[in-house]
């Protein structure tokens, strides 16, 4: 249930992300949530944020120069160029829309955002979805009034910093949300197999070429019980249906499922990647999985982002150059041979789920701009679901209050 501002308020703030989902998710989730408190809020983003899918219509979205910074130093001054004017536009939309605080989620796009914010002297909140703080959050770690964290131990994030962090989780959609509520499904030794494999919003090549043929793989008493729904590129699309035709093995393909919270709450068992979004809703919705960390992602986030998963029991977590048709159906086997394994293993999952993350990452930002923090965030080694707050964390809150009023 959403609260109301506890100071009767109406404020307005404004969020800055990348325009990729992973990015963009949970900033929606927490623009929801702070627009169902009655504040106004605005979003700073890309081209791709602009007219991605799931934007609120509430949610007005401003699109910002900002140049990334890549291996070349060739293009770094027209980089840095990119971000300066983009953080010109900023503190023109700030002194316009008047926020109480600005929150930015990661990517290139949030960083001209938060520049400003700190030049204003704006309260400034980072939301980390990853296990491995970002290169944006970690250049603006020390600038920033608080960090919000989606895992217990976060990568490369300085001890001194450890005053402002809060782990809050990683907001969801609410369609996947409200999946919580539901049992996991039924599985027993004549019941359907479901497997829902996705790679992503663009797929994954590897999944197409292994899945396949690691499923035709299972003993008879697995195999012949298969219902598979999996996301492919198009370009691959042709070639994975005749290679379940060829196995026998009933599977529904596509490039993209607008019904994809539906499909997860149907399924026995999730195969795929381990981006941050991914995570977060599979322990949302207590979902069992064995995952492939993509290999090229930065400073490896996504194998990090698999280790309370897996470490609870909830997950498997194979490396892509392991990953072959013999090893997964050996995994899939040491999960699903025995069906309460399975269940257990949904069970664990669930136990890693943060289900008020949009919540308390809203009760967070509240209070960055005078609104009291009350017992509901949790901080450091706390019990999921608990209500906590830690002195240390509201003293770092009042300290920052308190820089800005003297400067």
């Amino acid at each position: 249930m959403t609260q109301q501002p506890r100071s009767g308020a109406n404020r307005h703030y404004v969020l800055a992300a990348g325009g990729t989902g992973g990015h963009l998710i949970p900033a929606f989730a927490l623009a929801a949530e702070l627009h169902a408190r009655g504040h106004h809020v605005a979003l700073i983003t890309d081209e791709r944020g602009a007219i991605i899918p799931g934007k609120p219509d509430y949610l007005t979205a401003h699109v910002l120069p900002a140049g990334r910074f890549g291996k070349n130093p060739l293009g770094w001054p027209a980089a840095l160029r990119a971000v300066l004017e983009g953080r010109r536009m900023a503190l023109r939309l700030f002194e316009a829309f008047a926020p109480s605080a600005i929150v930015g989620f990661g990517g290139y796009p949030a960083l001209p955002a938060l520049l400003a914010a700190i030049s204003a002297k704006l309260p400034s909140v980072v939301h980390e979805q990853n296990a491995v703080l970002g290169r944006v959050n970690r250049l603006l770690a020390g600038r920033v009034d608080a960090i919000a964290t989606s895992f217990d131990k976060v990568e490369r994030l300085h001890p001194r910093h450890a005053a402002k962090v809060h782990l809050t989780g990683n907001p969801v959609r609410a369609e996947v949300l409200a999946l919580r509520e539901q049992d996991f499904p039924a599985f027993t030794e004549e019941s359907l197999f479901r497997i829902l494999v996705t790679g992503g919003s663009q797929g994954a090549r590897v999944l197409s070429e292994v899945v396949p043929d690691g499923l035709a793989m299972l003993p008879p008493a697995l195999r012949q019980r298969l219902q598979v729904i999996q996301q492919c590129r198009a370009e691959d699309l042709e070639a994975v249906r005749k290679r379940y035709a060829e196995h026998d093995i009933p599977a529904e393909l596509g490039t993209y499922f607008e019904d994809m919270h539906e499909r997860l709450a149907d399924a026995h068992l999730f195969i795929g990647r381990a981006g941050a979004s991914t995570i977060a809703e599979l322990t949302a919705v207590g979902r069992p999985a064995i995952l492939v960390p993509l290999p090229i992602a930065t400073d490896d986030h996504q194998a990090a982002n698999t280790r309370e998963m897996v470490k609870a029991g909830g997950a498997r977590m194979i490396r892509q150059d392991a990953f072959q048709p013999k090893e997964l159906a050996k995994q899939i086997q040491a999960m699903a041979m025995n069906p309460q394994s399975l269940a257990n293993a949904a069970h664990c999952a669930f136990n890693c789920g943060r289900p008020d993350a949009a919540k308390d990452l809203a009760d967070l930002v509240e209070s960055m701009s005078g609104i009291d923090l009350m017992d509901v965030i949790r901080v450091g080694e706390a019990i999921p679901r608990a209500k906590q707050v830690s002195a240390r964390a509201q003293t770092a809150s009042h300290e920052a209050a308190r820089e800005r009023a003297d400067t």
